[in-house]
């Protein structure tokens, strides 16, 4: 079978030729997202309004993440099970899913401008707003909160068109509405003296130049076409998108509940020093923007490398995954060091693109680029390495690194240092707040380098894999019924699949789908196998949305079809009743037996002991209820998803027979 040319590309094309044509698109689009907020700071730290307009943009900015967050889990998502379906040629469910995202989208964020209005005032005075902020926060979160749908939409359209195959129709949305933005903001807050609502004005009128153009994209898909019926959500498609976009809603909550924190300690701090609550909060939102601008650069490049990691972690190319990741490093060390350069020795130059201030002012802000960005290049490494690990289907590990820096370390210091910090001297304790940036990305490299250094080693180990003399086939056969058994760990479903196969004279398929997969997509025969053996404990959706993962997943699919396509047979395991679910004459047999029956058996197969068995059959079975539940979205073992539910105590011939019976009185 022929391997696609991206794939054969991915396996076998200059790594930094590859990054280099993934990641400039990607590094385009962040940046270009980054700039709605960062237009609006420049103008108005530069006009009357001063550092004050900017601290109240800087306690509106959170809420906005919280709506970005649902909207680019949506967004995610959908793109990532658009892929998916475009892989398996599904058109039907990739137009549901997308409606649905659309209209989902929709809900929520009619949802969000009504809490948020009803309860306005309460919630930025929970993230900072002084007495001297508050009106313009509100002035400025009032006209913004009105076109949250807009603002979802757009965010949430983007990443399907992306995925629809038009980075550039998507980048050239974003980039339209920024021109927008910057255009009107000095129009808006000098020429017609509006101030923090003329910021406020600029940013929403170029988020509906984005939202228009975006939806205009809607009536020119390329993969895709959506009908009024779209529109009404399909819970079950939906559900299965939304646990694609998981890891992005977490990130984007993350840097709300740090933003959150962060907030809370420079109000409660900056009164009791002598720069008050406001010179902080506004000098920590003018951070903010400049290190997005710097992550995002290092998000944009290992993005770009994901599916060069992915694709080669699945075929098992492991020079080419340590190759990747050390070029990724690279460039994420330069960018951060060179970021770090230029804050360290010029931090001054960075706070006045945003405006003047006087002598406090510039004195926190000079202190905060320096401490609190001190080791921003950690940072960098923490954040690739998290998405290193997803990229390769490790998420326990990624989940570690990302939320062992945010979570764990950040928010626990930044509450404990000021207190120390006021402790030891009184007006101090603001100054404590900006050292639980370096010292969490301290202990989260150390962690980064715990999770790093053994996973490497353990790639070399895992190399080699048998050559295969011959190569699997799809086996001839006629028309008539095909079987599917599915099986819980321990039942024998597998011998009993045989057994039916050979009674009826039919091809059985096994080992041989994962064979066949493998050929068909260039990924490693023994990696598509251990798909559920290698699921994690826990954490087992975002396992089953990683890249690589779905690309085993989908080259499975194909097979099946193509074997389904051949005629009667049996195919054991791989959610082969769902994927056919269209085909007529499919029989869908679900296996079971007591668990003490299905521990002697473990036992008996792999000399297993008692507790071990149990182990075994516990992680199988969770494995494969995971998988079955993201493929589906139904149930693995219930009754209602097969034509056949059978306790396999009762013997293996005793099963085999039986199931034969049942398949004879159907063809009668």
């Amino acid at each position: 079978m022929e391997q696609s040319n991206e794939n054969k590309l991915l396996g076998e094309e200059k790594i930094s030729k590859l990054l280099l044509k993934f990641s400039i698109p990607c590094i385009m689009s962040l940046l270009i997202s980054a700039l709605y907020n960062i237009v609006d700071q420049i103008f108005i730290g530069n006009s009357e309004l001063g550092y004050l307009g900017n601290a109240a943009t800087g306690i509106v900015f959170p809420i906005l993440i919280i709506a970005q967050a649902f909207a680019w889990c949506i967004g995610d998502g959908c793109a990532a099970y658009l892929s998916i379906c475009q892989g398996k040629k599904d058109t039907q469910n990739a137009h549901k899913s997308v409606g649905s995202g659309i209209t989902i989208t929709f809900v929520i964020s009619i949802i969000l401008l009504i809490v948020s209005a009803l309860f306005k005032e309460p919630v930025l005075r929970m993230f900072g707003a002084s007495n001297q902020t508050i009106g313009m926060s509100l002035e400025y979160f009032t006209i913004v909160l009105s076109f949250f749908p807009a603002f979802m939409l757009m965010n949430m359209m983007n990443a399907v068109i992306r995925a629809d195959g038009s980075p550039a129709f998507s980048m050239a949305s974003m980039l339209s509405g920024a021109i927008v933005n910057i255009i009107l903001d000095p129009v808006f807050i000098f020429g017609c003296k509006w101030g923090i609502k003329g910021a406020a004005w600029a940013t929403v009128i170029g988020q509906v130049v984005s939202f228009i153009i975006s939806f205009v994209y809607f009536f020119r898909t390329k993969t895709f076409r959506l009908k009024r019926q779209s529109f009404v959500p399909d819970m079950k498609i939906f559900n299965n998108a939304l646990k694609l976009g998981i890891s992005s809603f977490i990130t984007q909550i993350s840097i709300v509940a740090i933003s959150l924190v962060c907030n809370m300690m420079l109000y409660k701090y900056g009164e009791m020093s002598k720069y008050g609550p406001d010179i902080p909060i506004s000098v920590i939102s003018i951070e903010t923007k400049v290190f997005t601008i710097i992550i995002n650069i290092v998000v944009g490049i290992v993005l770009g490398g994901q599916p060069i990691l992915g694709y080669n972690f699945g075929a098992k190319k492991f020079d080419r995954v340590k190759q990747t990741y050390l070029t990724i490093l690279k460039a994420t060390a330069i960018v951060g060091i060179l970021s770090t350069l230029i804050l360290e020795l010029c931090p001054q130059m960075i706070i006045g693109i945003f405006g003047k201030g006087d002598a406090l002012y510039n004195e926190y802000a000079q202190r905060t680029f320096r401490i609190f960005l001190s080791l921003v290049t950690f940072t960098c490494i923490i954040k690739m390495t998290s998405i290193f690990f997803q990229a390769v289907g490790k998420p326990v590990r990624a989940v570690i690194a990302s939320l062992t820096r945010d979570i764990v370390c950040f928010i626990p210091l930044a509450i404990l240092l000021p207190y120390m910090f006021e402790l030891n001297k009184a007006g101090n304790g603001i100054n404590g707040i900006l050292f639980a940036s370096p010292v969490a990305d301290v202990i989260a490299i150390i962690v980064v380098c715990v999770l790093t250094v053994p996973f490497f080693k353990s790639l070399g180990k895992d190399a080699s894999h048998t050559v295969e003399t011959k190569p699997a086939v799809i086996q001839k056969s006629q028309k008539g019924i095909i079987i599917t058994i599915a099986r819980e760990h321990g039942s024998a479903g597998k011998q009993i699949g045989k057994l039916v196969a050979e009674r009826l004279n039919i091809p059985f398929y096994y080992k041989e789908v994962t064979a066949l997969a493998a050929q068909e997509s260039g990924l490693d025969k023994e990696f598509i196998s251990d798909i559920n053996a290698n699921s994690p404990s826990m954490l087992h959706d975002l396992y089953l949305s990683t890249n690589v993962i779905q690309q085993a997943v989908v080259a499975q699919d194909k097979i099946i079809k193509k074997i389904a396509d051949n005629g009667a047979c049996v195919i054991v395991g791989r959610a082969a009743d769902y994927v056919l679910r269209d085909y007529e004459d499919v029989v869908r047999i679900f296996i079971h037996a007591s668990k003490d029956f299905r521990i002697k058996k473990v036992m008996e197969m792999y000399g297993d002991t008692q507790s071990e068995a149990a182990e075994s059959i516990q992680h199988s079975d969770e494995a494969r209820a995971a998988y079955y539940k993201n493929t589906s979205g139904l149930l693995w073992g219930d009754v209602h998803n097969y034509d056949l539910s059978i306790d396999s105590s009762i013997g293996t011939q005793e099963c085999a027979e039986a199931i034969c019976g049942y398949i004879m009185s159907k063809q009668r």
